[in-house]
């Protein structure tokens, strides 16, 4: 954090003059050109500051509270959006989004997990922990979209499956287990984005396809670094140490292969400029949709299923 703190005393200092100079630059063309020239170096600034952070802190930036979630990219990126709610057989889980909408103009069905900016909407959505009927939901809605055609988009930011009772009793383990089938046998493209925090089943369930995309500051992970801190040195304080050990960040998930893109963020994060954020993402989207389209089904599903076959091989068989 010492490394850090000097261009952040920096950023900070630039913003409240920002913000002094934002009123009277309307009618000042000095003012103006001022601003303009403040704006630059916050821009440079918030770069180096966030190619500067460790895990840990990537893992924050992955958590802030202001971040876009499913919502926010299904207003700025599509049009057309219908939610689908309920999995007809429990009930419905607002903690997971589903819904048929338009991505410049051709068809989709996006499906993502949801967060909440206050107390009342993180309760509401369970802090975007689904439930098993979530999952279910999830489901139901790609099995419509596949019977129509349409490609399948889904958005992950979730810590994780919710562990409570009740859940389990109405098979969290086995929702989970059904979707990772069924998804790797989805016959139309399937393209996931880790936008926030992937963590662990419960980001993998809406997390296969044939091409998978994260965002640069996101992280993805089999266990929390508090949860790994817990089990490996039963100190949840260790959860710097434990989310360097787990190598989480994009740059460590492409060098992986477990993802294939990583989309650049707005300088600062995606929760410094919404629009921005969801413009480098859309045109990603596209860019990969139209790829996907030119491969014929039964070839796009063996490679779906060599691709996460191959995964986490890091030896070669003499």
């Amino acid at each position: 954090m010492e490394a850090l703190s000097k261009p952040q005393q920096e950023l900070e200092h630039l913003e409240q003059q920002i913000a002094q100079l934002g009123a009277a630059a309307a009618d000042n063309p000095e003012a103006q050109r001022q601003l303009k020239e403040l704006e630059e170096r916050v821009a440079n600034l918030r770069r180096q500051v966030t190619a500067a952070m460790n895990a840990w802190q990537k893992t924050e930036l992955a958590r802030h509270p202001q971040r876009p979630y499913t919502l926010d990219y299904a207003n700025l990126i599509f049009t057309d959006f219908e939610e689908i709610h309920g999995d007809r057989r429990y009930g419905d889980d607002p903690a997971m989004i589903c819904g048929m909408a338009r991505l410049n103009g051709e068809a989709v069905l996006l499906i993502g997990q949801q967060k909440g900016r206050d107390v009342k909407q993180r309760v509401y959505r369970n802090f975007g922990q689904p439930n098993p009927e979530g999952y279910r939901k999830a489901l139901r809605a790609m099995r419509l979209a596949e019977k129509f055609g349409r490609p399948v988009l889904t958005f992950v930011d979730t810590p994780g499956a919710y562990p409570g009772l009740g859940a389990e009793e109405r098979g969290q383990a086995e929702a989970i287990a059904y979707n990772l089938r069924e998804m790797a046998r989805l016959r139309v493209p399937v393209i996931v984005t880790i936008t926030g925090e992937g963590g662990s089943g419960g980001a993998l369930a809406i997390g296969i396809g044939d091409r998978v995309l994260m965002l640069e500051n996101s992280v993805y992970s089999v266990i929390s670094p508090e949860g790994c801190a817990s089990i490996m040195w039963r100190d949840a304080g260790k959860r710097e140490l434990a989310a360097e050990a787990l190598r989480i960040t994009a740059k460590d998930m492409l060098e992986f292969g477990v993802v294939d893109v990583v989309i650049p963020e707005p300088p600062g994060g995606a929760h410094t400029d919404h629009k921005a954020a969801a413009e480098l993402l859309s045109a990603e989207l596209q860019k990969q949709l139209r790829e996907l389209r030119g491969i014929p089904i039964e070839q796009l599903l063996v490679a779906r299923y060599e691709k996460f076959r191959k995964m986490a091989q890091f030896f070669k068989e003499e």
